[in-house]
């Protein structure tokens, strides 16, 4: 029998056993092992299954959390993942990836109860590490579950990305009956999924597993294939596609726009985390030559990217490794993990402190010009903005620089596709509620239309733009 909400609040949080940060700088392994099915049972018991699922309103795939943790604590693994599938096509990937502080267990009722004096204030249900652990579990035991397929509908779709929305949309669709063809401009499927998440946050073969799965299904991949270059939207609509879905993301790297920024060893993150973390076969051309990586490492930025960016330098053999933000710890976006293991593996934190210059010999660059900030009024996003703080210069040694400053969406498709609408200033697409764009026939979701985001919400309008689809495939 399930025990009462009094009992289940009286149990303590099961830590998720993980790599010592010694051991695991020398390896690219995920810093976290997993739960064993004991320890992952006791911590599905924390949960109180309230009514209202707090946690399931704050998923933007609404995950049935608390129908998924009754069915593991009674020992049902099996039962407990499919009902992470019945919403989500990545739950694996998800568990990992979201900042479930912020959305799940940041919704979590158990990490707001007031508990006996002894055990203090506990953490939230461990929400993503126990949805990692149940599909990996039905992954490794059972591999991954067939759907029922619907007959041919005789309608085909082009898939332009294969990022997470891509991914949703195109096995939404073949469930549905319609013919899905993926086409990507790297030279493997994945999108940001291979090419923006390195190995110690999620192993290769979990994406690889799913896209075998994929294939299995019927779904074609194009790889080496740039949509707006080598073929336009208008030969993919002569080629036969009946409809076409925009998931390319936002992948252009922001600039600073400071002197010395078109130094040698300067790096965009998203070429600095490829050529760091990939084979060469898995990289275009112009970037299969090896990595080098000084002994001063200074990555720019706060967000979740530059931890990826300062825990693969830390692992490439850099002797010092700084992370420069202009504003303060309590301002700084991404997962608060990520920046416990970086410091927990030695990077160092420059907070409230900005480079101004980037000095060098023979093309190269050596050195950081910075300045000191403090924080003045809001900005629009509600943060107080940086300002520079008078005669605080200072220059730091930098033998390799990282820019990770955020991503916007390229302007190819805007320039390429007649009566696309996009916003001018930030290239992304304007879709109407259905994800319709202004193009018949044309649909687009995830960050080319939101701006950088999350893989979750990504996925999200992945499988509520498939949804769309079909209800158009359907009307034609």
């Amino acid at each position: 029998m399930p025990c009462d909400n009094h009992r289940r609040l009286e149990i303590a949080v099961q830590p998720v056993p993980k790599q010592d940060p010694k051991e695991r700088v020398k390896n690219w392994d995920e810093a976290f092992l997993g739960y064993a099915l004991e320890t992952a049972v006791i911590e599905a018991e924390r949960c109180i299954q309230c009514p209202t699922a707090p946690c399931q309103e704050a998923c933007p795939v609404e995950n049935d959390i608390p129908g998924s943790f009754a069915l593991l604590e009674k020992g049902d693994v099996i039962g407990a993942a499919n009902v992470f599938r019945e919403t989500s096509t990545l739950p694996e990937m998800c568990g990992r990836l979201c900042p479930q502080e912020s959305l799940c267990e940041g919704a979590c009722v158990v990490g707001f109860a007031i508990r006996t004096a002894d055990m203090g204030r506990q953490p939230p249900v461990s929400i993503g590490k126990l949805e990692s652990f149940v599909t990996d579990y039905q992954r490794r035991t059972e591999g991954l579950p067939m759907p029922e397929l619907a007959p041919p509908s005789g309608k085909k779709v082009a898939v332009v990305g294969s990022g997470p929305a891509s991914l949703a949309v195109a096995e939404e669709l073949i469930k549905k009956g319609h013919a899905c063809t993926v086409f990507e401009a790297w030279p493997e499927p994945g999108g940001v999924l291979l090419y923006g998440i390195p190995n110690f946050k999620m192993r290769k073969e979990i994406l690889d597993e799913k896209l075998a799965f994929l294939q299995g299904l019927g779904i074609e991949f194009v790889c080496n294939t740039r949509i707006g270059t080598d073929v336009s939207i208008d030969d993919l609509f002569r080629q036969g596609h009946h409809a076409v879905f925009i998931g390319t993301g936002a992948g252009v790297g922001g600039q600073m726009r400071i002197p010395g920024e078109e130094l040698g060893e300067v790096y965009q993150a998203t070429e600095f985390l490829v050529r760091g973390n990939l084979e060469p076969q898995q990289l275009p051309d112009e970037m299969r030559q090896p990595l080098p990586v000084g002994k001063h490492v200074l990555v720019v930025g706060g967000g979740d990217t530059s931890m990826d960016c300062v825990r693969t330098a830390i692992r490439l053999g850099a002797e010092s490794v700084t992370c420069m933000y202009r504003r303060t710890e309590h301002e700084q976006k991404g997962r608060e993990e990520e920046r416990r293991h970086a410091l927990e593996e030695g990077v160092q934190f420059q907070y409230l402190t900005v480079p101004t210059r980037f000095t060098g010999q023979n093309g190269r660059v050596t050195a950081a010009e910075c300045i000191r900030m403090r924080l003045g009024e809001a900005d629009d996003s509600g943060r107080r903005r940086p300002e520079p703080v008078p005669d605080s210069e200072f220059t730091v040694p930098a033998d390799t620089v990282v820019l990770a400053i955020g991503y916007s969406a390229d302007d190819l498709l805007e320039e390429t596709t007649p009566g696309l609408h996009t916003d001018k200033r930030s290239h992304l697409i304007r879709v109407k509620e259905d994800y319709s764009t202004s193009r018949r026939g044309m649909f687009a979701g995830g960050d080319n239309v939101n701006g950088a985001d999350l893989v979750v919400t990504a996925l999200a309008d992945g499988r509520r733009a498939a949804e769309a689809i079909h209800s158009y495939l359907q009307g034609l």
